[in-house]
């Protein structure tokens, strides 16, 4: 274990987002379960998010919320589209709270890329006679009529009234995420979801005012997040996810990512979230060669040229790696995803690197004080080997 040095002073240092005060720069991103019933929270959701909670992260993030049971990314997804999901989630925010951690909703329309098995299952698209034998109402919903990949259907090109439903799917599901009582929004624009195939010129070939130019394409991105910050709390920060570059050649670029960062900061957005990737599976892929922290840079650069902060994500795997990407000024926040699931209790390990906490005393308490007991012979029957 490393002594206490200037490096745990940044692992230390609480972050306040608005009324917010997160307690560590740790976040546990958001993680598709596919383990909801009708959209509802299940005892699994319970354990998943609650034991990172138990795990010492600053934030939590839900999975994908769907606002609308047509935008749904699998049939198991959690949902907020009815006024009953409000309680088994916030029995869920409940917890976590009682247990020293915030927690955040990704509200999010899956859009034409709705409708696909758990990766389990082959993560393969599923057949239209399925999507309409299901018992919630569902559909692939996009700008225009181009498909997501060879397997998906042709969506359904949204209307003016029709966009104006979805915008208003976002505001409702909002004023429901603050009944549960969570801390957090985080708007889901990535990902080659509903609001990204709008961005990208690659899936929006629209000539009215939602499509064309960079302007028109953001109007969807810009008209939600607006109405969001609008129903939600002045005093509760409202983060946004992007994909920084959408996987496709001649697409959205990092540059249209800092523009829009730009307005959405005008908007009332307080973090942007650096994800990439995910568009289609039809045009030709632009890969980002995948390594540790490689997607970093974006958050990096849409961090200084947008003036906004950022939360960086991707392969960050151990406490020295997220020190680094904090003192270097390339994020605010750390976003760990498969690794958290690797390691629950990530942050409190990485703390004890970091010499911050070597009596345990962030640990839940029925943990640490056990911990701290064993602590002294644990250490003199390592030294005798």
């Amino acid at each position: 274990r490393k002594e206490s040095s200037a490096a745990s002073d940044v692992y230390k240092r609480q972050l306040r987002l608005r009324s917010l005060r997160l307690k560590n720069r740790v976040v546990v991103s958001p993680m598709c379960q596919h383990a909801a019933n009708a959209g509802f929270a299940t005892p699994w959701h319970m354990v998943h998010l609650g034991k990172f909670a138990l795990g010492g992260a600053g934030l939590i993030l839900t999975e994908s919320t769907a606002v609308d049971s047509r935008g749904r990314i699998g049939t198991a997804d959690l949902g907020l589209w009815r006024d009953e999901q409000v309680g088994p989630l916030k029995a869920i925010v409940d917890f976590v709270h009682q247990n020293g951690a915030a927690i955040g909703v990704q509200l999010a329309h899956a859009g034409r890329k709705a409708g696909s098995q758990p990766l389990w299952e082959g993560g393969a698209a599923i057949a239209d006679a399925d999507m309409r034998a299901d018992a919630e109402p569902w559909a692939r919903l996009g700008p225009s009529a181009i498909r997501a990949g060879p397997a998906w259907s042709e969506p359904e090109v949204l209307d003016e009234p029709g966009i104006a439903s979805i915008v208003e799917s976002f505001v409702a599901a909002t004023r429901r995420a603050d009944e549960a009582g969570f801390d957090v929004i985080e708007l889901h624009f990535g990902h080659g979801y509903l609001v990204a195939s709008f961005l990208s010129p690659h899936s929006n070939h629209r000539t009215d005012r939602w499509g064309g130019s960079l302007e028109g394409r953001m109007r969807l991105a810009l008209e939600i997040a607006s109405r969001v910050r609008q129903a939600w709390p002045a005093g509760k920060p409202l983060f946004c996810r992007l994909s920084a570059v959408d996987g496709s050649v001649d697409g959205w670029s990092l540059d249209d990512s800092v523009i829009l960062s730009r307005a959405l900061k005008r908007c009332g957005v307080d973090v942007i979230d650096c994800s990439s990737g995910g568009l289609t599976e039809e045009t030709k892929a632009l890969p980002v060669p995948r390594g540790l922290g490689f997607q970093v840079p974006f958050s990096e650069r849409i961090r200084a040229d947008a003036g906004i902060a950022t939360q960086a994500v991707g392969m960050i795997v151990n406490a020295e790696q997220a020190e680094g990407i904090l003192r270097a000024g390339q994020a605010d926040l750390i976003a760990i995803g498969r690794e958290a699931l690797l390691d629950p209790y990530w942050a409190h390990h990485a703390a004890q690197t970091l010499g911050v906490d070597p009596e345990f005393a962030q640990w839940p308490v029925r943990h640490g004080i056990w911990l701290a007991k064993r602590a002294p012979g644990l250490a003199r029957a390592l030294d005798r080997t």
